[in-house]
């Protein structure tokens, strides 16, 4: 069955009913890729690397006839996997630019009946876009607060709420302090990350107000463009406020079951900051599970960071908000009724 070449935004709009395959290595696909791709290599990474040498030394004659040798005798594999993952034989196909590991890939499954719809251009014309709409600008609002005020469960809420946002620390895998990888999956590629991020601006109107947690421009290993940081730092900010207890009461639940050994690790990364005595004093009361304690000692270690912070954001319309003791439906309404105030200052 022919195959039909089909531009970016086509593309886009058929992956919501069609299945993604990458043609491209391994470590391509480790790297990035289009988000729910299945990686079926045409070429595996020490084959890729046979090829573009010889393409760099011989030319492309050279490096398809080397192509074809390599992967010729996989061929009945791939039509097996591929027959085997997709039943219903129509798929979106890419590799790097379009060319010759997606042309093959789409001439075997088209041997076995698929219908197939190839990316012109390839992971490179998706990859262009992610990074421009990553670096546009949007409107912005930042829901920040001292560690342990829920900001995170706050953002979830008003999402449900039917508010816009964007929940950098989910796309990062991280939740952005030393202790914020432990239990998460690993994280995305600074590239794959910005992917992501852009997927999420995809889904959204940016005529209107999007809510996003502060953090720094790090988030554990993910790194967020300056562009979109910069907007975050000239946003508008609610800072919110509860009760140390509560504070205390929800890092408990939400940490206090970790691994042990994970959270000693975190805390010698902060060593350097916290002090050798200071250090030593929360390791030993991790070992004893003394959880209120130990949370306790570290959240001073946090505010005077997180007071720091607050001092780089560069907005004239900030809003200090009290939720202590305050029910979730009410903090929303508060929330958004502050959301609302900043537009009609903003507008006036």
């Amino acid at each position: 069955m022919p195959e039909r070449l089909i531009e970016l935004d086509e593309f886009l709009a058929l992956r919501a009913k069609l299945p993604l395959i990458d043609a491209r290595s391994e470590k391509e696909f480790q790297q990035s890729t289009i988000p729910e791709s299945i990686n079926i290599p045409i070429l595996n990474d020490e084959e890729r690397k046979i090829v573009g040498t010889l393409y760099k030394e011989e030319g492309n004659e050279a490096a398809v006839l080397k192509g074809f040798e390599l992967v010729g005798p996989r061929f009945h594999e791939i039509q097996k996997i591929a027959l085997q993952k997709f039943p219903g034989k129509k798929v979106l196909i890419y590799c790097w630019r379009g060319g010759m590991r997606s042309q093959i890939l789409s001439w075997l499954l088209g041997m076995v009946g698929f219908e197939i719809f190839r990316l012109k251009g390839g992971y490179k014309t998706y990859r262009t876009r992610t990074f421009e709409l990553v670096r546009k600008e949007y409107p912005l609002v930042i829901l920040a607060g001292r560690t342990g005020t829920g900001k995170t469960r706050l953002l979830k809420s008003l999402e449900q709420e039917g508010e816009q946002v964007i929940d950098l620390e989910d796309l990062a895998n991280h939740k952005g302090s030393s202790f914020g990888g432990i239990g998460q999956p690993s994280q995305p590629s600074v590239e794959q990350f910005e992917n992501l991020l852009a997927e999420s601006l995809i889904k959204l109107n940016k005529n209107n107000r999007i809510w996003v947690e502060n953090e720094s421009r790090r988030i554990g290993k993910a790194i967020l463009p300056d562009t979109f940081y910069n907007q975050m730092l000239e946003a508008p900010l609610v800072s919110i406020l509860k009760t140390r207890k509560e504070r205390i009461d929800l890092i408990k639940e939400e940490y206090g079951s970790l691994d042990r050994d994970a959270l000693i690790q975190a805390v010698l990364r902060l060593q350097k900051k916290l002090g050798g005595l200071r250090t030593k004093q929360i390791i030993e009361l991790i070992k004893a599970d003394e959880k209120e304690k130990w949370i306790e000692m570290t959240l001073d270690y946090y505010d005077k960071a997180y007071d720091f912070d607050l001092k780089n954001h560069k907005t004239h319309y900030t809003f200090e908000l009290d939720l202590s003791s305050k029910s979730e439906e009410d903090s929303i309404n508060e929330l958004i009724y502050v959301r609302e105030k900043f537009e009609r200052t903003l507008a006036g």
